[in-house]
């Protein structure tokens, strides 16, 4: 197995082709890690937060397997027509020879996942003494009398185990003993079981390192412990976000830059914020999460006024509260504050977003409007033709819409441009805003 593995990778990085397709911002940091270890021949533990496309990259470890593979004709755990390790598989080759039948296995089906539950048992991995076939008149030394686990039945394949740590200690002495002394005990009977498994686990660090929760033997099996990473740049997680986000293909949906940025800009800001629970991580699913979220608040919006074009503002921002609270462990003090630390960080996003695309000689003159007394109204229920009509108040917010938007010139773009615009203009504090539930108008501040 570990050199069909080596074979297959040493072709793609031949070629220049990725090990794996979908998973960005691992290019210089976990793939070459991964690569050696294939190399190698060495079984991998990842360890990461959730949400860091660890079990993405142990299922697609069978992209480098051969497409298909020949086993002995009805084998339950893939016997190699070559080396059998079944007496099912045995029993054929010696009654039949080289006519014995073959079947052949895709390469998707040479995968086998468990999580690790406290629950899991010897019988899940390795197998049972199936009582139905003890019925039927075999003794129970006769190996045709097991059912077989999940782990012979990957054999020639590769198998993974998610979350390694939560796997009790005597379980985990079981699978020790498969993977390196080929041999187990069951109801007393023991069974050779010479299996070419690749063993793939993944797991978070604190329970990895820090609680003694794996026993020493099966941790020293492991020849490479790759630690994986959120990704450290916003374009890529803004990347992955459009990639995993599951949007209408059909509807007209347009998503700003700078709407994207700020989603991102959140999950970033959690990251490196005192009041969220690093120890269990903030996924790259929020951002997925909230970039779903705010397309569907601006499709209900479009709905409800009848819009054709689906653009998201920073008014449908407020919607994001739902799709954070689950996605991160507020650490506050005081009860019921979980809205509000999310709501500064939704602020601070936009602040951060502001400051880097909008510059300053380009609202100055915006400013001097509202030095007139001039009050603008906004709320997720305006339609984009009522912020078209802004600009005719306010010509001054024609450049600073254009540089945001680019070619898009659409009432629903023009919109939550000026949304943006306003927003950042009250939170670097140089406009005031009211606020009237879901509505808020902007003024200047003297």
């Amino acid at each position: 197995m570990k050199a069909e593995l080596r074979a297959n990778a040493m072709t793609r990085i031949a070629a220049g082709e990725p090990l794996f397709e979908g998973v960005l911002g691992y290019e210089d940091t976990v793939v070459p890690q991964l690569e050696h270890a294939i190399l190698a021949g060495h079984d991998v533990v990842f360890l990461g937060e959730r949400g860091q496309a660890k079990t993405r990259m142990i299922r697609s470890l069978t992209g480098l397997l051969d497409e298909w593979m020949p086993i002995v004709a009805g084998s339950e755990i893939n016997d190699d027509p070559y080396h059998p390790v079944s007496r099912h598989a045995l029993d054929l080759i010696a009654e039949h020879g080289d006519e014995t039948p073959i079947d052949w296995v895709h390469r998707d089906r040479r995968f086998g996942e468990k999580l690790a539950t406290p629950d899991t048992s010897i019988a899940d991995l390795i197998g049972e003494v199936d009582p139905i076939k003890v019925a039927e008149g075999r003794y129970l030394s006769d190996e045709l009398t097991l059912h077989y686990g999940m782990v012979p039945r990957t054999n020639r394949g590769v198998f993974a185990i998610n979350e390694l740590p939560d796997l009790a200690e005597r379980i985990q002495v079981g699978l020790l003993n498969v993977l390196e002394e080929r041999d187990v005990q069951i109801r007393g009977y023991k069974v050779r079981l010479p299996l070419d498994v690749i063993l793939v686990a993944s797991a978070n660090p604190e329970d990895y390192t820090n609680r003694g929760r794996m026993i020493t033997p099966l941790k020293d099996r492991f020849g490479a412990q790759i630690r994986t990473h959120y990704p450290q740049e916003i374009d890529i997680e803004m990347a992955i976000a459009a990639q995993e986000a599951a949007l209408d293909p059909d509807a007209d949906i347009g998503v700003p830059e700078y709407m994207a940025r700020i989603i991102t800009t959140i999950t970033h800001a959690a990251r490196s914020s005192s009041q969220v629970n690093q120890r269990s991580g903030v996924s790259v699913r929020m951002t997925v999460s909230n970039l779903e979220t705010a397309v569907a608040s601006a499709t209900r919006r479009a709905l409800r006024l009848g819009e054709q074009r689906i653009v998201p503002r920073v008014s449908d921002l407020d919607a994001l509260i739902a799709s954070i609270a689950g996605k991160v462990e507020i650490e506050a003090l005081d009860e019921g504050r979980d809205a509000e630390i999310i709501d500064h960080l939704i602020n601070s996003a936009v602040l951060t977003v502001y400051r880097e695309l909008v510059s300053g000689e380009g609202v100055r003159q915006v400013l001097d409007a509202f030095d007139e007394e001039l009050v603008l109204g906004v709320g997720d229920d305006m339609p984009a033709s009522a912020y078209a009509a802004m600009m005719s108040e306010i010509p001054a917010l024609a450049g600073p819409v254009a540089e945001l938007n680019g070619d898009d010139t659409s009432d629903e773009a023009t919109a939550s441009a000026i949304e943006f615009i306003l927003e950042g203009l009250h939170l670097s504090k140089r406009l005031n805003k009211d606020l009237d539930g879901l509505k808020a108008a902007y003024r200047g501040r003297f």
